[in-house]
């Protein structure tokens, strides 16, 4: 892991790296030194690792809980380089999506085969990050929704180090399969007029995930629209999982 730059705000440092060609950044504690909890998060589709959201809510979970949380450009998104196979298929997709057909599964489908490669990349990540003397080998959280949603149930289910997880806005078309195997305390968030997933099946993908406890957090809205106080909710989630 290469670091690239370093900045300090309101007691959170964010470093950017790189590790190999995966780029990221990491935000922890001003002077943190020692072993603590580290949450990793999946962007949304068309997003990156410093989209407003994904750093807001960074630093929150930096700021009030003192943890690490890393976050990498998934391929074909921010400091990426565009990969003509992705685009490729996303050109035929809207094709398919203008002539009719429904737009879940062709989104299921490419998320399947986006995480084919993030799975392995993200757990080098957290294997590099976790060598690091101020985040060290403590518990793993993950917060993922819509494409992180999608990318992050198969990087769940296939992870031991994740303890707990905020995910949604997800369906169970591409996903049900390795959600049936995630069995930690799971947070999922659901937009109620999602115009992108449809109702059914996030509900589904919920119902398929294994954990003994998960919470259901439906709220009225389109996709983008997750109200603030959710953050709220995920804060005191990764508290009382990770510490």
């Amino acid at each position: 892991m290469r670091f690239i730059s370093r900045t300090s705000c309101d007691g959170v440092t964010e470093q950017l790296f790189t590790l190999g060609e995966i780029p990221g950044a990491l935000w922890t504690p001003d002077g943190a030194t020692g072993a603590r909890p580290l949450i990793l998060m999946g962007h949304g589709g068309g997003q990156h690792k410093l989209a407003p959201g994904v750093v807001a809510r960074a630093r929150r979970f930096v700021a009030e809980c003192g943890f690490a949380v890393a976050a990498v450009d998934v391929p074909g998104h921010g400091d990426r380089p565009t990969d003509p196979e992705y685009d490729r298929i996303a050109t035929e997709n809207q094709a398919r999506v203008d002539a009719g057909e429904d737009l879940a599964p062709l989104i299921a489908g490419f998320q399947a085969l986006v995480a084919r490669r993030t799975v392995p990349e993200w757990r080098a990540v957290l294997d590099a990050a976790q060598r690091l003397d101020h985040v060290g080998a403590g518990p793993v959280g993950y917060w993922g929704v819509s494409l992180g949603c999608g990318l992050g149930v198969p990087f769940v289910a296939a992870e031991p180090r994740v303890r707990a997880a905020v995910l949604g806005l997800g369906g169970a078309l591409a996903s049900a399969e390795a959600a049936a195997r995630i069995t930690v305390p799971v947070e999922f968030l659901l937009q109620w007029d999602d115009e992108r997933v449809p109702r059914a099946q996030s509900l589904a993908l919920f119902d398929a995930l294994a954990s003994a406890e998960k919470t259901l957090h439906a709220n009225p809205g389109r996709h983008g629209e997750i109200p603030a106080h959710e953050l709220d909710s995920n804060v005191r989630f990764f508290a009382r999982h990770l510490r």
